[in-house]
């Protein structure tokens, strides 16, 4: 490991990320490394850390080189691997500009659930092809305290279990992963989200992510909702042939959601880079031993 390693702090809605440039993949990252800069007591502080590296540099993304330059290696803030983390991409796309590797326009990020397409538009919003929701079938059930609710299995590349409440505060302090079942539906665990309705084509969240607790806002969370929620609603835009929208908010902001008639789905919202710097390696080093 290197005495210098240069870091930077973005979010996209709050949702918070240590960045890690490594574009020839030499930073060894493990989890106890991961969790300790994302505490925010005691690090830098974050819900999950974005490795930012070349494509062919990676062994899991070397076969993506040919269609994206760049993989965004997702750590979750205990240090584990997720498969994709939608306002995460919309950061690390937000990087790639700022470091010069990418322009105004199309990008085409690397990423463990697949290839995105990434837009960055001239008033610093991105707009991200999230793909196809996939809606596997079975009754689930979610759970806070002696509450409970039928949830809808929505996976964008990786799971989510979207139950609708009367109010958001029914979700708790969301502190703990909320009890689902079967156990079946999700064995690696899931990310929860609870949906209240705010108006026609409008709705907010609260999510426990997997691996981070409660965070300010979920990307692939949104687009879950947004999905559930047109289902919930009746649309079905790969039956009707018309794009539904929805407007999700977040507690660290808005988010806007259209699923199109091919069934892919966008999302659309701010990304920032708050801040530069450099970790000290010897605190990393003995953080991650101890």
């Amino acid at each position: 490991m290197s005495t210098r390693i240069a870091f930077l702090k973005g979010h996209g809605t709050e949702n918070d990320f240590v960045i890690v440039p490594d574009p020839e993949n030499a930073i060894d990252l493990p989890p106890a490394a991961v969790a300790a800069l994302c505490d925010r007591r005691a690090g830098i502080g974050g819900d999950g850390l974005l490795h930012v590296v070349r494509s062919a540099a990676h062994p899991e993304a070397e076969g993506m080189a040919a269609e994206a330059e760049w993989f965004m290696d997702y750590r979750n803030g205990d240090g584990s691997i997720a498969e994709m983390c939608g306002n995460g991409v919309r950061v690390f796309a937000s990087y790639l500009q700022r470091a010069g590797h990418a322009t105004e326009g199309d990008l085409a990020v690397a990423t463990r659930g697949g290839v995105k397409t990434v837009h960055l538009a001239k008033n610093g919003d991105v707009t991200v092809n999230m793909g196809r929701a996939v809606l596997p079938d079975g009754d689930v059930t979610v759970s806070v305290g002696e509450r409970s609710w039928p949830a809808r299995n929505v996976n964008m590349g990786n799971p989510h279990a979207v139950a609708f409440v009367d109010d958001l505060a029914h979700a708790g302090d969301l502190l703990s992963p909320p009890p689902f079942s079967p156990a079946a539906a999700y064995p690696d665990g899931v990310n929860v989200e609870f949906v209240a309705d705010r108006g026609p084509g409008h709705v907010a969240l609260r999510v426990h992510e997997r691996g981070s607790g409660e965070t300010r806002s979920c990307g692939t969370g949104a687009c879950a909702v947004a999905v559930a929620t047109a289902r919930r609603d009746g649309a079905d835009p790969t039956v009707t042939g018309t794009p539904v929208t929805y407007t999700v908010d977040v507690p660290g902001g808005t988010l806007v959601i259209t699923e199109r008639p091919d069934g892919e789905i966008e999302m659309t919202g701010p990304a920032v880079i708050v801040a530069e710097g450099e970790i000290d390696a010897d605190w990393l080093e003995a953080a991650t031993s101890a």
